[in-house]
């Protein structure tokens, strides 16, 4: 089914069968009435859209409409502090990711968001590595000989990635640390899209994004170049990709993460029922295989209670990391 725009959403209205589609028994009979805004706090084009727009379709047939909206810019604070601003009822949601909930957070000075104060946590939709990602120009093959390129020919190669204090962001300063290639200039974007359309065009070497459909695409055409991926094991959409760790860098390694997310103060029975129909969409094969094959696996167990738990861990975890790389507030 494809996605309405969102003239024709905002005209929509829930029929009484989609909301009959779940139990009912600790939800309100009246939610939703109207249709559902996820913003995705990156430009068009981008990684989330390829997370999002496929929940947000799947979604339509159990709770009804629901319409996407792209609110770009500061590695994606701008949209989180949109939906944190919203009237807590169920009818914006956040696609949230590791970046946005827990390293912007510890990273800008003055965030316009508290990722725990601010934000429930609903489900964590799908896992996924990030790559770095190369012109074909560029004379390197795989990590080390990337680092080679980089320390013979210092301040010539800059990396994109969609914002200052993203995971992205994070990697990108890690691989720094650990490769002494200190002089790669980093280039924040408003999200991938435009970073890797620039990447394309030249007006940048490299770029650390989170792998997906398009990207691998790009990749197997030898439009752009995978060099190597975060995740602790080859990606099953792609085992022709080394990670990180096989390539050299023991240490390099990150998990990223989408999810959902509502304004704190949403009620419980709203939260649960938008948990349980995503539940239920994530139980379905063809979603599933659209995230594997884009290089993500997605979550079939999430809950709120677990959801919460793992951005509070990752907030505590990676306090100490970003501040010895010298990304911290303080």
């Amino acid at each position: 089914m494809p996605l309405l725009s969102r003239r024709q959403f905002l005209q929509a209205t829930t029929g009484a069968a989609a909301i009959g589609a779940l139990p009912c028994a600790a939800v309100a009979e009246d939610y939703p009435s109207r249709p559902i805004r996820l913003v995705i706090p990156y430009a068009a084009g981008g990684s989330g859209d390829q997370i999002g727009r496929p929940w947000a379709e799947r979604i339509t047939s159990l709770l009804g409409p629901a319409y996407v909206e792209n609110i770009g810019g500061a590695g994606g604070a701008l949209g989180c502090a949109a939906v944190g601003q919203s009237a807590p009822d169920g009818y914006s949601l956040l696609l949230g990711n590791g970046s946005t909930q827990v390293i912007v957070p510890l990273t800008l000075a003055n965030p316009p968001y508290d990722s725990v104060r601010d934000f429930q946590a609903i489900y964590r939709l799908i896992t996924s590595a990030l790559a770095f990602v190369v012109v074909p120009s560029l004379p390197v093959d795989n990590l080390q000989q990337l680092i080679a390129y980089a320390k013979a020919n210092p301040g010539k190669l800059s990396y994109g990635t969609p914002g200052t204090g993203t995971g992205n962001h994070l990697v990108g300063e890690m691989f720094k640390q650990q490769s002494g290639a200190m002089d790669i200039v980093h280039v924040p974007y408003r999200g991938m899209g435009p970073a890797t359309n620039d990447l394309i065009g030249g007006q940048i070497t490299m770029m650390i994004a989170v792998i997906s459909g398009p990207l691998l695409q790009l990749h197997q055409a030898g439009t752009l170049r995978i060099l190597a991926v975060t995740s602790a094991s080859r990606v099953s959409g792609a085992p022709g990709i080394p990670t990180a760790i096989e390539s050299g860098m023991p240490d390099l390694r990150y998990a990223g993460w989408f999810g959902l997310f509502a304004p704190k103060a949403t009620p419980a029975r709203i939260v649960e029922r938008i948990a349980s129909a995503t539940g239920i969409a994530m139980a379905d094969p063809i979603l599933q295989k659209n995230y594997r094959s884009q290089g993500m696996e997605p979550d079939l167990g999430s809950n709120p209670a677990k959801f919460e738990r793992l951005v509070e861990d990752e907030l505590k975890a990676l306090a100490p990391v970003i501040k010895a790389i010298g990304l911290d507030r303080s």
